[in-house]
């Protein structure tokens, strides 16, 4: 799992691990200037103004406290940015069917990651079923069909343009009645800055409320990495609009700004669920702090 991470992450720990490590030395002493360095750093890698301005205090602190080395900070350094990401989100599967629910906008590797999912969950053991929720762009249930096929599982498809909250719905009672474990959801990704989509995701939660009581049990947002700030933008407002309960970030080895998920974490306080790492249907990997840091700083 590491080994992906560290692919994931190479453009990520080659603009700060490397530059890092050339400035801060294990053995040397760390002076004001190699502090502001650090901070373009972070700052360049979005781990986010607030978290950053926090520990380059504490970094100050330390050197006002006494010499330090550039391992002493490095060591530093990688404690807050572990103590920042928090625990991660392990879905647990106790509801009999467990609804998810995946939101995003176009683009962010949604559906891709609606298959791996399914085929985590199937290898689990466990009855998938699929809901193309997104009917307002027909490559979008082509797509999620492609993907139950690939995994071996069922899926609940509408017309196009048909009502996404009354297709979910109809594959949440679907999904009680024919015995399955987790249904998961794929909901329309239009640009989350479209006032009519996040009315139509409320409804969808209400909706499939009543269809099986205590659902969504999850509703996870999807993010693709590249997009940066904007990402965390886009979490803002999904975040605002329903509970969302775990973040995905796709798209990790296109961007060297792998410090979004620190940002996103500390903005919202929503746990990080998982991680794609590629194309492949196994390229998704369960979240876990130590091994991002380390796969961010080496």
């Amino acid at each position: 799992m590491l080994n992906k991470i560290l692919s994931s992450l190479k453009r990520t720990r080659q603009n700060v691990a490397d530059v890092i490590k050339s400035a801060l030395p294990f053995g040397k002493k760390l002076t004001r200037e190699d502090i502001e360095l650090v901070e373009e750093i972070l700052i360049g890698a979005d781990v986010g103004v607030i978290t950053t301005e926090e520990i380059i205090e504490e970094l100050n602190e330390a050197v006002k406290n006494g010499e330090i080395t550039g391992g002493d900070a490095i060591s530093i350094l990688e404690e807050r940015l572990i103590d920042e990401l928090g625990e991660p989100l392990r879905i647990d599967v106790r509801a009999k069917p467990h609804i998810i629910l995946v939101v995003g906008v176009n683009g962010t590797g949604k559906t891709t990651t609606i298959g791996k999912l399914a085929h985590r969950f199937k290898n689990d053991g466990k009855k998938v079923l699929l809901a193309a929720g997104d009917t307002f762009r027909a490559a979008a249930s082509e797509q999620l069909a492609v993907w139950a096929e690939r995994v071996g599982v069922d899926m609940v498809m509408g017309q196009h343009s048909s009502d996404p909250a009354a297709v979910i719905f109809d594959a949440a009672k679907k999904a009680g009645a024919k015995d399955y474990d987790v249904l998961i959801a794929d909901t329309a990704g239009r640009l989350h800055t479209k006032k009519n989509l996040m009315e139509e995701l409320k409804k969808i939660v209400r909706v499939v409320g009543k269809a099986v009581e205590g659902a969504p049990h999850d509703t996870l947002l999807v993010i693709d990495a590249t997009t940066g700030q904007n990402g965390l933008a886009q979490a803002e407002v999904f975040h605002s609009a329903i509970k969302l309960t775990g973040i995905i970030i796709t798209k990790l080895d296109g961007t060297g700004k792998g410090g979004i998920a620190i940002a996103i974490r500390r903005k919202l306080g929503v746990p990080i669920c998982a991680i794609g790492t590629g194309e492949k249907i196994d390229d998704f990997v369960d979240f876990s702090p130590q091994d991002y840091v380390k796969a961010m700083l080496e």
